[in-house]
């Protein structure tokens, strides 16, 4: 084996010069002591974790079905349920003077029983049989909304087409075709049903794509665009079948993360931009319309995320940078941006560094769901005025290293699902709060898109790999969600080092960052079947992976393209 790696704790093959940095072998004594006692709430909870997986494999031991199993009063650790049972800060325990953030709560998403079924197949077939639905789609309907479809979901098949990370996946209005845009600035058509790419074209962007969109015309001939450039592109069909971007729509002078589309005008679309600024599109026009800069008292607050209402085309959401859901009505909007109705968990008024990285109405436009970075995703009334705190809160996930989506599934907006630094996919059910479905989503770690089908249970997902998945609900059993308990743990934990700035978090982001230039180096071997070799800047080393089997290290350099640019 080549001396010039070695394995990391993950079992990850890393640079000797990586794994200098991450251990910190040249430490700082002043910055070890700094951070001495937060990292024995570390240690400790590393012990929390092991208590998890221990009792974990103890009933998986004793069980043989998903059923034996009591969420509710397995004693994996007693203490987690105890209000406000947090880990001792380094202002000592019974001491916390909130300059450090105290210990995390008890992830008590694990103790909460899983809902009951309500969707039963034969009394489903027998009142379809007679006639008892107004409706000739309300069978399948009432199928995609049951937790029968959500708990059988499992992986169809991968799209495998882009050569980076693919942030934006996004299905036409009849269901029939899929379109993604990538890291590689392509956009990919698909037949998902069968898993084949119809056609790929040039977007016409110049950086990373963040946000495709068919726009609800006829015939699926338009399709909208968004880029870390700033732009909003169009695409038209030719008429060979293929697609060609045709023309900028408008241009944010900072990356566009999100555009969103409004059923009842097809031809306008709605942008939102880091330079804080929000277009109103009307394709057929010349020029854009700019609506407003978003602002917090004076300052400018760069945009992340922007949907429509569903039922009502004038009102739409947008969050950001800083801890608020805001709500707009078209018709009666501020040039300073002042919001009609603006949302935000209660006990994070004094949090400086969370913000949102994803905001979406349901089906009907009732609640709106934000996702925190480092933090939980909140469920608010849109009913309700300024100021009034969330109704539901889903815990379990960690929201840290990408700028991630979270999304509604089902018909009614039953569930809750999204993507975690963890690499897998949560579903949670919007009632009860509970996870339902758990499911491992990315190879490289991270799920940031989640596009759910407009007619039938099917979920398509992405992240930091380069291709698709497709999951259907063709499972045989229900799953057993072994492993999830420890797996909550874990993601609380690293988003608390996240908090304190362990060593912990740093080793986290520098291994999937080593892990991203070894994956874009395999793809650029086999494009151009020779080694392309990385120089890691501050580490002061250079070192090249040419194939997956085989362990030699060849010294050269070369600029490190855009590993990171994948939605953050």
């Amino acid at each position: 084996m080549n001396n010039n790696y070695k394995s990391n704790d993950s079992g990850e093959r890393t640079p000797n010069g990586l794994l200098s940095v991450i251990n910190n072998e040249d430490g700082n004594q002043e910055n070890n002591d700094r951070e001495g006692n937060n990292l024995e709430e570390v240690a400790r909870m590393d012990e929390d974790v092991r208590s998890v997986e221990e009792t974990s494999n103890n009933r998986d031991s004793h069980s043989s079905s998903e059923d034996e199993i009591d969420w509710g009063t397995n004693p994996i650790n007693p203490d987690w349920l105890e209000e406000g049972s947090e880990c001792s800060s380094s202002a000592g325990e019974g001491n916390y003077d909130g300059s450090r953030p105290a210990g995390p709560k008890s992830p008590n998403v694990i103790w909460i029983p899983k809902p009951k079924h309500k969707w039963f197949v034969v009394k489903e077939i027998a009142k379809r049989e007679i006639g008892d639905f107004r409706h000739p789609a309300s069978f399948t309907q009432r199928f995609y909304g049951s937790l029968h479809a959500v708990q059988r979901l499992e992986l169809m098949y991968k799209l495998e087409k882009h050569e980076g990370c693919v942030n934006a996946i996004n299905f036409n209005s009849s269901g029939t075709r899929l379109i993604s845009g990538s890291d590689d600035k392509l956009i990919a058509v698909w037949n998902w049903t069968v898993g084949k790419c119809l056609t790929t074209f040039n977007s016409g962007h110049s950086s990373n794509v963040f946000q495709c969109k068919y726009l609800p015309l006829t015939g699926d001939g338009h399709i909208v665009t968004c880029s870390r450039d700033g732009q909003v592109r169009l695409a038209l069909q030719t008429s060979n079948g293929g697609y060609e971007s045709s023309q900028t729509l408008a241009h944010h002078s900072r990356a566009c993360h999100k555009i969103s589309i409004i059923k009842q005008e097809p031809h306008v679309v709605l942008s939102a931009g880091a330079d804080a600024q929000v277009f109103c599109i009307d394709v057929r026009e010349k020029k854009p319309n700019r609506l407003m800069y978003v602002k917090e008292d004076s300052s400018r607050i760069s945009l992340y995320s922007i949907n429509v209402n569903p039922l009502e085309p004038n009102e739409f959401c947008i969050s950001g940078e800083d801890l608020y859901i805001r709500l707009y009505d078209r018709r009666f909007i501020s040039r300073n941006g002042v919001p009609k109705v603006k949302y935000s968990p209660a006990h994070l008024q004094q949090e400086k560094s969370v913000y949102v990285t994803c905001a979406v109405f349901s089906y009907n436009g009732a609640e709106v769901i934000g996702s925190y970075n480092d933090d939980d995703i909140y469920m608010f009334d849109t009913k309700q005025p300024s100021g009034t705190n969330y109704v539901h809160r889903y815990e379990g996930h960690r929201n840290s290293e990408t700028v991630k989506g979270v999304n509604f599934f089902g018909p009614k907006s039953e569930f809750v699902v999204s993507g975690s630094d963890c690499g897998n996919i949560y579903i949670w059910d919007k009632n009860t709060e509970a996870i339902v479905q758990w499911m491992r989503g990315d190879e490289d770690g991270v799920i940031n898109c989640l596009e759910p089908h407009p007619k039938i249970p099917v979920l398509a997902t992405s992240g930091l790999d380069s291709d698709i998945k497709i999951w259907v609900p063709s499972c045989e059993n229900e799953p057993s969600l072994a492993g999830l308990a420890k797996t909550v743990k874990i993601n609380r934990k690293k988003r608390y080092c996240r908090a304190i700035g362990s060593r912990d978090s740093l080793n986290d982001t520098l291994v999937r960052w080593w892990r991203q230039m070894r994956y874009i180096q395999r793809h650029q071997n086999l494009r151009e079947g020779a080694p392309i070799f990385i120089e890691i800047g501050t580490i002061g080393r250079s070192f090249a992976r040419p194939n997956e089997d085989d362990d030699s290290s060849i010294s050269s350099s070369s600029s490190s393209s855009s590993s990171s640019s994948c939605s953050d």
